[in-house]
């Protein structure tokens, strides 16, 4: 069974598809954009800004659950511009986790508009 998630905190979705989905214990979520979720604008003019703009959304998906970064198991991570961005990334990204951190692919990809996505998967316990 599939429950969906939505959170007015998140960027909402821009075409056929769920903020995020529970499905037993696991969370998924969409891939999310460095959107400001009330103008739909993106936020920032670099990787950093953009980063932090999608890690917000993604706490806010997360909490539609009662989970937050802790409860994250897998992350996929697509950059616009890999070998330029991803130390500046990195760090951002690193700053909401801690040890044991979650699961990670990293990869370049055509973005619209924007510097970075991230999707993931959360676990919470019975």
């Amino acid at each position: 069974m599939k429950k969906e998630l939505k959170s007015a905190e998140g960027a909402p979705p821009m075409g056929a598809y769920s903020q995020g989905l529970v499905v037993g214990d696991f969370v998924y979520t969409s891939g999310v954009c460095p959107l400001d979720p009330h103008s739909g604008e993106v936020v920032g003019d670099d990787v950093a800004a953009q980063t932090h703009q999608v890690m917000r959304n993604l706490g806010a998906i997360l909490a539609a659950h009662g989970l937050g970064f802790d409860d994250v198991v897998k992350a996929t991570v697509h950059l616009q511009h890999l070998k330029r961005d991803f130390a500046a990334y990195n760090e951002v990204y690193e700053s909401y986790f801690s040890r044991p951190y979650p699961v990670r692919t990293t990869v370049g990809s055509e973005l619209l508009d924007m510097l970075v996505e991230i999707d993931c998967v959360a676990y919470k316990s019975a």
